[in-house]
């Protein structure tokens, strides 16, 4: 088993897959050093790494704030936390489609479940290095980049909250069938995962489950920077 795979196991998954089913979210352990961090950190300003890069003032996504498409192949921790972060995912994904009545269309393993998204034409990475600066914050969303969706993502925060930054919590809001929308906000530690609802998920209803739409984003940094990797389990079109 890799060190990766380690980090990736030591979580309780069992209270994992219980708090994302009663919040949309759930912490995860440490999955990367602070050194490991400063190295991801470091290859912003390396163009040669990446595909694309999105201004979100430019775009009215947020403000104060860029993120870049890595290109592949990916740093090593990028692709070893796919590869261990997906088969733990699986089983919370696939009983999200049985409550829901839906096709769990996801193979056993990632490289089939993106063969197939390739397929699909949707077959540029979607792994995501993110910056805010000061007063940067990225407006509520879904990161849905085609047909192929998987329902689980994973978010690691690179810096030292309260050291590097300050602000810049995590933010996910949920609309409750018939009912207000639900906000959780989190501050995740550095290195430090964090999965979350891709698109929707199965909340009980009086016809028994409903799906219901999640968006995510971020709250304004107060000061300094916050960098952050996003894990995302489909490829985009």
């Amino acid at each position: 088993m890799s060190t990766f795979e380690k980090r990736v196991a030591s979580a309780d998954w069992a209270s994992v897959a219980t708090e994302v089913d009663d919040y949309g979210c759930a912490l995860l352990p440490q999955l990367l050093t602070p050194a490991e961090c400063a190295k991801l950190v470091a290859l912003w300003g390396e163009p040669e790494h990446f595909r694309a890069t999105v201004n979100l003032r430019r775009y009215r996504f947020g403000d104060h704030g860029d993120y870049h498409y890595f290109a592949e192949p990916f740093p090593e921790p990028i692709r070893a936390l796919r590869q261990a972060l997906y088969p733990r995912l699986l089983p919370i994904a696939r009983d999200w489609a049985a409550r829901l009545g839906r096709e769990a269309e996801w193979p056993d393993t990632l490289e089939e479940w993106l063969a197939i998204c390739h397929d699909a034409g949707q077959a540029r990475p979607t792994p995501i290095l993110l910056r805010y600066q000061e007063g940067g914050w990225n407006a509520l969303h879904r990161d849905l980049y085609g047909d192929k969706v998987f329902p689980l993502q994973v978010v690691i925060n690179l810096n030292d909250p309260g050291t590097d930054h300050t602000g810049g919590e995590f933010l996910l809001v949920e609309q409750r069938p018939r009912a207000q929308s639900r906000g959780t906000a989190t501050l995740i530690p550095q290195g430090h995962g964090l999965v979350f609802t891709t698109r929707d998920r199965p909340v009980r209803s009086a016809r028994g489950w409903s799906a219901a739409p999640v968006r995510h984003g971020v709250s304004a940094v107060r000061s300094g920077q916050r960098h952050t990797l996003g894990l995302v389990f489909h490829d985009a079109t």
